[in-house]
């Protein structure tokens, strides 16, 4: 279409040759006409080269026309029948509305509405039914099915839609949001509470954009190890203008366009609103979110005018229509749409009077249905399908909606419509009547739900879209097919035999041991991933550069600087290590891909990612916590960890409460492991119950850098390691009412323990039994279950928590010291035996830099502490003098007029 100068410009004020500059145009038109787009992309290029060589500063400008990207002469056609779509759409609109209504309407007794949302659905219900009737397959022979990120706020639509299919009952979406008697169906995407049903969580905005990202990463590694086949699937991501602002949602952009993913599209929904207003009420959200996305190496479609709008456009000849459009805000855009025909005519087409003969002769109803292009299912499918054959790139859909379309004046893009969760009967009505639903008025106070018989047009052709695209979605897979083997506990005993002398090793170097280990197994091994965020020498592990590869798409296209090296920087397009860089929420979603693959692609895998345990739950709570509701199995591990372990590196990377966190996400199960045999130990039943019994849960282990003599399983404990507590190192055989104690520990600090039990024998003549306590978070859940069992059952023999079980046998008062915040070992006062002291150590407060045994000192957690806390226990206890501790404090110059660690 040919626009005169002055339109590209915005005025032709400037320009000194105006005849030169047309002559400029029509040539560049002739040759789009003539050789095509891109032989006339290609000439501009070479131009501004040109250009640039020549000193000509450019202003760069990632952004384009706000108009449609894709003509309407270039639109593919949709193939559907979008008589019966409209209908079947109308119904699911008036079901998703009903649902929240009635859950808000029907329990007023309860004290407060459940909510839900109506206005996100009526937003996208077009881009929802395009892609659910024509694009979105489920697995089946032959497709491993797509992945669907759904807008999470938009699920009463999706409920809708299943209902009609009869995948949900009546009474499941009378049950909207009630769930506790199990006959419910969640507020949002929520894997864990509809295991066959969604697939990913996603109301946590911005989690879902970033997980999706790392997704479709994820499938590319697969097909590339031929582990799977997924060249034909995509993943889909329904994101909100507004959740474009989490930085969660654009962080990784720049990783998916570099890595050529032209399996993921998102699809943007802009209606310029968020929940509490305008996205850029002074600005143009879809202007802004082009130039990221294009700027990032993205193909950027554009929807943001239906087909009412192409006549006008088309006569446009001077640009008059297009310059509005690009100058109108998007908060006076939302105003528009709050209003009617006659104020669109006269705040939109009265800015130019050209714009406004326009439309001279069209009612104010004709203006009205000059509909937002994400309301128009001809332009949303060809959207979807550009996007679908696009290739080399990832691809993402701007698309303009009108956020609650079709509430009327409860919500339809007004500031409240996010918080909409009631009707009046009126606006019911009116809802009814604007989508043509058949419920009668003496029924519209109930709002029913309305779903055609089956043997309907409708009904009928609902069924066949979804048996042409292999079948239903949202559905998830809660076990995979396939069954795999876990190698012996034996085959990993290079980390369950004691140490040679002068062969110190750390917990980390154990993990490193495993690994390697099970990587050698021939079923197992190619289904482990290790997943690092470049600190991979800090950890151990490069010697695996070489021997598995680090995966890249492209492979090695240089030579690596250390290529004579044993352990050079090997990338392939096989290979088997995912290297994220310094980036711990891209390590995150990776890990999480890698761990729902067993759901997502039916291949079982086993992510382990590794990372300073302060870089870990702390910096990625959220994405944890979405790994434990997407049923994610796995390993994280917590390298260098606890508060006075890496020494010098200070506040912001001295772990003293990864296990506090890990304890609040109940399927992840922590342990805070000592000896290299407790690692293996530990893992190897991490394996058997994620992977053979594919059990939802996921472990946390934190490990250490400390070198030490490593003693070697005792055969028998394997069972009391795993359920957080055994007896490493009894005392000497004491004569009865002599002194003992016991003394509990974990991590680095279980050494302090054993160091504080030789002193109390040869300092203080007291025995002291010395117990390695792998989780305190474990111990703790099974305590607790053993008091809600006893609760339960008051007239049935209590239960014995296995706390109490291990220590009620060995007298004397009980000591635990860790290396993480006192609440970490207090977990489990409730089960210690009635009667006995029990005295808890920990490093309370900031990290900082020193050697460790200063920082131990500070943070009064050493042997000596220990020690002093054991005798001032068996002083409480009436067993020995009080002076005995005034004489210890002493003895090892402990300061008693310092700062408090916590306040320090």
């Amino acid at each position: 279409m040919s626009v005169q100068p002055e339109n590209l410009f915005g005025s032709a004020a400037n320009d000194a040759d105006q005849q030169e500059t047309r002559e400029w145009i029509d040539a560049l038109s002739a040759v789009i006409q003539t050789e095509g787009r891109e032989r006339g992309h290609f000439l501009l290029e070479q131009l501004l080269e040109q250009a640039r060589q020549e000193g000509i500063d450019l202003p760069f400008s990632a952004t384009t026309g706000y108009v449609n990207t894709i003509e309407p002469a270039d639109e593919e056609r949709c193939p559907g029948n979008l008589d019966i779509e409209e209908r079947l759409r109308a119904y699911m609109r008036w079901n998703a509305m009903a649902m929240v209504v009635k859950a808000n309407r029907l329990h007023p007794a309860d004290g407060g509405d459940l909510g839900g949302h109506i206005s996100s659905f009526a937003s996208v219900a077009t881009m929802f039914g395009a892609g659910f009737n024509h694009f979105w397959h489920a697995e089946s022979e032959g497709h491993g099915g797509d992945c669907l990120y759904i807008q999470g706020h938009s699920s009463p639509g999706v409920y809708a839609r299943a209902y009609l299919e009869g995948r949900l009952t009546e009474e499941q979406l009378l049950n909207f949001r009630q769930e506790v008697d199990g006959k419910g169906i969640s507020s949002y995407p929520h894997p864990k509470l509809m295991p066959e049903f969604w697939q990913f969580p996603t109301v946590s905005m911005g989690l879902g954009p970033l997980m999706a990202i790392y997704q479709a990463r994820f499938l590319k590694y697969l097909h590339a190890r031929g582990i799977a086949n997924t060249e034909n699937r995509k993943v889909w991501v329904f994101c909100g203008d507004g959740e474009m602002d989490e930085v969660e949602s654009l962080g990784a952009i720049g990783m998916a366009a570099r890595e050529k993913l032209d399996n993921l599209v998102f699809i943007v929904n802009c209606n310029l609103q968020r929940l509490d207003g305008p996205v850029r009420g002074n600005g143009k959200i879809i202007q802004e979110l082009e130039g990221e996305f294009r700027g990032a190496g993205w193909n950027v479609i554009k929807l943001i005018w239906g087909s009412y709008w192409d006549p006008l456009l088309a006569r446009d000849k001077d640009g008059v229509l297009r310059k509005i459009m690009m100058d109108t805000l998007d908060g006076d855009y939302q105003a528009m749409k709050a209003n009617d025909g006659a104020f669109v005519r006269k705040n939109f087409f009265g800015q130019h009077p050209k714009a406004l003969e326009m439309v001279a002769k069209m009612s104010d109803e004709d203006i009205w249905r000059l509909q937002r292009g994400g309301h128009d299912p001809q332009k949303v499918y060809a959207a979807y399908h550009k996007a679908v054959n696009h290739k080399g790139q990832p691809t993402v859909l701007l698309i303009k909606t009108v956020k609650g379309f079709g509430m009327g004046k409860s919500g339809e893009g007004k500031n409240t419509a996010h918080q909409t969760k009631k009707l009046t009967d009126d606006d019911i009505r009116a809802f009814r009547d604007r989508f043509n639903i058949p419920v009668p008025d003496e029924q519209l106070a109930e709002v029913p739900f309305y779903k055609p018989a089956d043997h309907t047009p409708e009904m009928q052709y609902l069924h066949a879209r979804r048996q042409a695209l292999g079948g239903y979605l949202p559905k998830r897979r809660a076990k995979a097919d396939e069954h795999l083997t876990v190698p012996p506990l034996e085959a990993f005993k290079a980390v369950l035999e004691p140490t040679a002398e002068g062969r110190e090793i750390s917990t980390t170097q154990a993990y490193v041991r495993f690994l390697t280990a099970l990587l050698r197994d021939k079923e197992l091994g190619p289904r482990a991933v290790p997943i690092l965020v470049d600190e991979a020498r800090t950890f151990g592990m490069e010697g695996l550069f070489r021997q598995i590869g680090i995966y890249n798409p492209a492979g090695q296209l240089y030579t690596p600087q250390d290529k004579d090296q044993v352990s050079y920087y090997k990338e392939d397009k096989a290979g088997q290590i995912l290297q994220e860089g310094i980036n711990e929420a891209g390590g995150m979603a990776s890990w999480i891909a890698a761990a729902t693959s067993y759901s997502t692609s039916n291949r079982i895998m086993v992510p382990f990612y590794i990372y300073y345990s302060m870089f870990g739950l702390q910096r990625v709570g959220d994405l944890c916590w979405a790994a434990g509701d997407m049923q994610a199995r796995g390993f994280l591990l917590g390298g260098t960890s606890g508060r006075t372990t890496l020494n010098g590196e200070g506040l912001q990377h001295e772990d003293g409460h990864s296990h506090i966190l890990a304890g609040t996400i109940p399927n992840c199960v922590s342990y805070d492991p000592t000896f290299a045999h407790e690692v293996g130990v530990i893992m190897h039943h991490g394996l058997k119950r994620m992977v053979e019994k594919q059990d939802n849960v996921y472990y946390y282990l934190t490990l250490l850098n400390e070198n030490y003599a490593m003693p070697g399983l005792q055969p028998g404990t394997e069972e009391q390691i795993i359920k957080g507590m055994y007896m490493c190192k009894p005392g000497a055989p004491s004569k009865a009412g002599a002194p003992r104690v016991q003394l509990l520990g974990s991590g680095t600090i279980l050494r302090e323990s054993l160091a504080a039990q030789e002193l109390l024998k040869n300092d203080w003549g007291i025995d002291a039994d010395v117990w390695s306590c792998p989780s305190f978070n474990e111990l703790t859940r099974e305590g607790q279950d053993c008091e809600r069992f006893n609760f339960l059952h008051p007239t049935e023999a209590p239960r014995v928590s296995f706390v109490a079980q291990q220590l009620e046998k060995h007298a004397g008062p009980i000591v635990a010291s860790t290396d993480y915040m006192k609440a970490y070992a207090e977990q489990i006062r409730p089960f210690i035996p009635k009667g006995r002291t029990y005295k808890v150590l920990g490093t309370d407060g900031f990290g900082r830099s020193d050697f460790r045994s200063k920082l131990r000192e500070h943070f009064e957690i050493n042997r000596h502490y220990i020690v002093l806390a054991a005798l001032k226990s068996l002083a409480d206890d009436g067993v020995i003098p009080a002076a005995k501790a005034a004489e210890a404090i002493q003895k090892y110059g402990i300061k008693t007029d310092k700062i408090n660690p916590l306040y320090a």
